[in-house]
């Protein structure tokens, strides 16, 4: 293959995981900081690009170079951050999320798998007391920050940026056609934080236990009511009849993985999480078609509870609450 068709081949690529609505020129421009007549010219392949250039696109749109060059080395370039104490920004890490969320809605043709070992981070915006819940968990027990050391939860002060942000991230995921799969243990995580955290007397009143039980609760029954009409929507909202927008399985044996696979558009990401906060994406095609693949097969040794299965639903969200309510009552009785 001669190079400017090597190199139309890596435009070809790096465009097709942008969504539809960016300008495509006018990125490459901006990031090589040339006119939009030069960004044309070393599209088309008239003008060759640098390494430099190269390696300014490969960082920018996170692509691996073996995989345009067809290089059989193995390698999968993942993208992502890792959090640690004195480096966390919650607020930047839900804004993170909040972008790509909307990135993804842009796009003409769009769609979410979400392999849920736990309940997906989004519900949890539906309370902001639920979400202040997590971010507390986060910063003293997973990230060990000093401040939080002797705090007790209700020492903890409510962020506005929870509400005001966790309403847009519950909004925008509602707006997407997503697919999710759940096993019992999904809501596990949560129950378990609480109970430990009642236990250690981190949580100090019976009225702040009740309420994450209950805000819990009024989730789970929030997506059992999602499932029936299989559709997503705000809490409090009526489903507005959207077809196709809501997929629920239940699988009645395990989950490796919170993973995740985003299409918008020509944009195709696979992303992974790791160490409770981190999340790692890539765009590589052969990892993303392999996980599609692997989550494929899951649904198909899951059942499609959404719209359909009335009893098997029914059964599937008695044990989550049943579930929520066993603990509920065991840990409440710890504070009387």
């Amino acid at each position: 293959m001669e190079s400017n068709d090597l190199q139309q081949l890596f435009f070809k690529h790096i465009k097709s995981l942008l969504p539809a609505n960016r300008s495509f020129v006018d990125e490459v421009a901006d990031l090589l900081n040339i006119s939009n007549d030069s960004a044309y010219r070393r599209i088309r392949g008239e003008k060759a690009i640098t390494l430099e250039e190269i390696q300014k696109l490969c960082n920018h749109y996170h692509v691996s170079i073996d995989q345009i060059m067809n290089i059989n080395s193995n390698s999968i370039v993942f993208h992502g951050n890792n959090v640690e104490a004195g480096n966390f920004d919650f607020e930047k890490y839900l804004q993170d999320m909040l972008n790509i969320l909307k990135t993804i809605n842009s796009a003409g043709r769009k769609m979410m798998i979400y392999e849920a070992k736990d309940m997906p981070i989004f519900y949890h915006f539906f309370f902001p007391e639920l979400a202040s819940f997590k971010f507390f968990f986060w910063m003293k027990t997973v990230l060990s920050y000093p401040e939080y050391a002797k705090m007790k939860f209700e020492d903890n002060e409510l962020e506005p940026f929870l509400q005001k942000t966790g309403s847009e991230i519950i909004k925008n995921y509602c707006q997407i056609p997503s697919t999710e799969i759940w096993v019992v243990e999904s809501i596990s995580t949560t129950i378990r934080q609480i109970e430990y955290y009642t236990e250690s007397g981190i949580i100090l009143k019976r009225e702040t236990i009740a309420l994450l039980y209950e805000q819990l609760e009024k989730v789970v029954e929030h997506i059992k009511e999602q499932a029936e009409y299989g559709e997503k929507f705000l809490m409090g909202a009526k489903p507005t009849g959207k077809p196709d927008n809501y997929k629920l399985y239940y699988n009645e044996v395990f989950l490796g993985h919170n993973s995740i696979i985003l299409e918008a558009d020509n944009m195709q990401t696979v992303v992974i999480n790791h160490g409770v906060l981190n999340y790692m994406r890539t765009s590589d095609k052969k990892f993303y078609d392999y996980t599609l693949k692997q989550l494929e097969n899951t649904m198909k040794k899951s059942l499609l509870i959404s719209s359909v299965s009335e009893k098997e639903r029914n059964r599937f969200f008695n044990i989550l609450l049943d579930k929520i309510g066993q603990s509920k009552k065991a840990t409440l009785q710890q504070r009387t």
